[in-house]
């Protein structure tokens, strides 16, 4: 007996839209969430970012509106959708990532300068250079659903509301898994400078998940420049770091427009 596929979802439950604010635009800043992150948690963003910036959000496979879809088991299942989902208009793009976030971040501006659509910049946050192995994998596989809600907990970046509760730890522990899983072994095997465009690297200082060493190599993917800052904090650093993140992050976007002959970010 064969049963239906889900119906592909419209891009914008693919990538969330949150608009500009104010009466002009200049850049579309692509956020990628972390592994077990999903659109909502960084919706927030739209407050702290310039009014003229608009606000893209990918949303992965298992959950919202693609809560039926089939989990990742590739990054390129995360990549994938989101590229396709993308604005047609998306041509003054900065793609930033979070984590694992930053894996499929790369994975995006990789297919777009394939395409000879190149972002603007990419920001990648805690998270190690595509191409080194996972230094702190989690083995999902192995470990017990308790277990595995410990091993998140101490990462941090998910609400412990969520993991105590039964009834939505069961919805959202198998796409847990499926990240966790796609961290520990995604290794890119490609090319070495797959890139063109300038690379941020961000990472807090006293994080225990991607240590200040493993940021440096990120300026082996591209052509372009690439620069690193670090924050105090941990592998969420920016959570208590936000004026100073969203700084730097408003330094990349002036940069990104004013190369696209755009003028500064208000």
């Amino acid at each position: 007996m064969s049963h239906a596929l889900p119906a592909p979802c419209p891009d914008e439950d693919v990538v969330w839209r949150l608009p500009e604010t104010g009466s002009g635009h200049r850049l579309s800043l692509l956020v990628l969430p972390h592994a077990g992150g999903n659109a909502h948690a960084y919706a927030p963003w739209r407050d702290a970012l310039s009014a003229e910036v608009r606000l893209l959000i990918g949303q992965y496979p298992g959950r919202g509106a693609r809560f039926a879809e089939p989990l990742p088991t590739t990054m390129a299942d995360l990549a994938g959708p989101v590229v396709h989902a993308l604005p047609a208009d998306a041509d003054d793009l900065v793609v930033l990532g979070h984590s694992m976030g930053s894996l499929v971040a790369f994975e995006v501006a990789r297919a777009l300068t394939a395409a000879g659509r190149p972002p603007r910049a990419l920001v990648v946050s805690a998270c190690r250079a595509p191409f080194l192995p996972n230094p702190a994998k989690v083995y999902p596989d192995r470990l017990t659903d308790d277990e595995l809600v410990a091993a998140i907990k101490e990462r941090g970046g998910t609400e412990d509301g969520v993991l105590d509760e039964p009834e939505l730890r069961e919805i959202v522990l198998p796409s847990l898994r499926a990240d966790f899983a796609l961290d520990d072994d995604y290794r890119h095997e490609g090319p070495a400078r797959s890139l063109s465009c300038p690379v941020t690297v961000i990472g807090g200082r006293e994080d225990p998940i991607v240590p200040v060493s493993a940021l440096g190599r990120w300026s082996e993917v591209t052509d372009g420049p690439c620069s690193t800052a670090t924050l105090p904090g941990g592998h969420f650093y920016f959570q208590q770091q936000g004026e100073r993140f969203f700084g730097l992050l408003e330094d990349v976007l002036d940069r990104a427009s004013a190369a696209a002959g755009r003028g500064a970010l208000v």
